[in-house]
């Protein structure tokens, strides 16, 4: 029977067959040390010339990268390295001897590795990525489940906009046209007038030509919607959810944020501490505040002074590695490609502070945040913030406004800390049928496409809220990653549609 890597732990002592992939080969004098990946985990398998017949030793000297196999030996802790136990192997079976992988251990650009997207996934970060994502996906099931809400679904197709027409990606639907959904939010709404409490769960599009970091043209997002619930029990169930997502993370998936080097103090943070609740008005005197001005240059500054830094330990290793034996060689080629990708990244960095800079301070209030008026909000705290009651002007029609006051809607954006910004949007619903029929007529919608919307309305209308959250957003914020291409298995967004 065969064993997964996963389980090796509980098989010390015993003899197992492991069948997978070969990640990577090292040899000495006699030895030969295999990284193999079984899709549950990587572990280590030595062969020795000298305890294995000549035909498998044989075998093994054809091994290349991503070639399949299965090993059989015996399971023994291992104490030198990431992996607890390693299998000392006594023969293989080989499958397949693979020739020319593309993808080596050397660096390759990002446009080399999307094209190649296939088989990038195999590697040790976008394994831990996806693992990543599938245990958010579990808890983000799981603590629904336990609230008592119900999984629906609302359709893909949709004969009108939620949020406006100017991102939508058209198709013919039997002669008509239709679009693929930007939310599943206003069905939601009638879904939970059925069931009480409601979640749904799926793909949804928007047809930007966005290239940002934060942006895909298909992404999946999970939208709860809730009859009985104001802004404020929505912004409890929001940081709730959040937590348990996180806490979820932190207790099952140590190795993978290990693999990535994510930092989960800060995680940790999310867990324990309340979140930030602040209003949008509130929010801009943070944003246009001297205090911002101070951090910020403060971020340059420090900047600055890292790339310094990491210039000199760069020359000094380029200078060792010629004269460097084998192995240190690899470490230095190794710290070589993090230099360069930090740097790339302070390069970065130090080319947007003084643009944020200037941004903050000329910031007006009524204007909706973007991407770096987020950032610089978040810089301030190690939590997420929730900004609630925004202009309405820059709201979906269907956001309920403030009774206090008629200028802001009841919605909220929660932040996330590290840059990461909005991970939820939501807010209470519009329940007055004639608002919400002058609001359709502001924003220039067919009102017979939303009729329906407006039965809602006409019978047994009742306060209710709700929220969306970007699963991949999500992902990037808990693992640590730059950039949300590689938060999902095949990103699709401006110019990339395969593989």
């Amino acid at each position: 029977m065969n064993t997964r890597i996963i389980d090796l732990p509980k098989h010390e002592g015993n003899t197992v067959t492991v069948q997978g992939w070969i990640y990577n080969i090292r040899e000495s004098k006699g030895i030969k040390f295999l990284v193999i990946r079984d899709g549950s985990e990587f572990c280590q398998a030595v062969i020795s010339q000298q305890e294995v017949n000549e035909q498998t030793w044989k075998d093994a000297e054809q091994l290349t990268q991503e070639s399949s196999l299965a090993v059989t030996g015996k399971v023994v802790p291992n104490h030198r390295d990431r992996f607890p136990f390693e299998i000392q192997v006594q023969n293989i079976q080989i499958y397949q001897i693979v020739k020319d992988y593309p993808i080596t251990h050397k660096e390759h650009g990002v446009d080399f590795l999307m094209n190649h997207r296939h088989l990038w996934l195999r590697t040790p970060r976008q394994w831990a990525i996806m693992r990543v994502r599938n245990r958010i996906i579990y808890a983000i099931h799981q603590f629904f489940q336990e609230q008592g809400f119900v999984q629906m679904d609302a359709p893909i197709f949709t004969a009108n906009a939620c949020e406006g027409t100017s991102t939508l990606f058209e198709t013919d639907y039997y002669g008509t046209p239709a679009y693929l959904s930007q939310s599943g939010q206003l069905y939601g709404e009638a879904m939970a007038m059925a069931m009480g409490k409601i979640y749904t769960f799926g793909p949804t599009f928007r047809a930007e030509k966005s290239q940002t970091r934060r942006h895909l043209s298909e992404f999946w997002m999970i939208e709860p919607e809730m009859a009985f619930y104001d802004l404020d029990m929505n912004m409890d169930l929001i940081e709730s959810m959040l937590k348990y997502i996180v806490h979820a993370v932190l207790t099952n998936c140590r190795t993978e944020l290990n693999l990535l080097q994510r930092d989960t103090s800060k995680l940790q943070k999310l867990v324990d501490e309340s979140f930030i609740r602040m209003t949008y008005q509130e929010a801009v005197e943070l944003l246009k505040s001297d205090k911002t001005q101070t951090l910020l240059q403060k971020d340059l500054e420090n900047a600055q002074q890292q790339t310094q830094e990491l210039l000199a330990e760069q020359k000094q290793l380029q200078q060792e590695h010629p004269s460097a034996k084998k192995g240190r060689k690899a470490e230095i080629d190794r710290r070589l490609q993090e230099i360069n990708a930090t740097l790339k990244d302070l390069e970065e960095l130090m080319r947007n502070i003084p643009q944020w800079m200037k941004s903050a301070k000329e910031f007006e209030l009524g204007n909706d945040f973007g991407g770096s008026d987020e950032t610089v909000i978040t810089r301030h705290f190690e939590v997420p913030i929730m900004v609630h009651r925004y202009p309405h002007e820059v709201k979906a029609f269907y956001m309920k406004r403030d009774p206090k006051d008629s200028r802001w809607a009841m919605g909220v954006d929660v932040l996330a800390p590290e840059g990461y910004g909005e991970i939820v949007g939501g807010g209470e619903r519009e329940t007055d049928e004639q608002v919400l029929i002058q609001k359709i007529q502001e924003h220039n919608l067919p009102m017979s496409a939303f009729e329906w919307y407006l039965d809602l309305r006409r019978f047994g209308s009742v306060p209710h809220s709700g929220f969306g959250l970007g699963l991949e957003r999500l992902v990037a914020y808990v693992a640590g990653l730059h950039h949300v291409r590689e938060t999902i298995p095949f990103a699709r967004h401006y110019n990339r549609l395969t593989p």
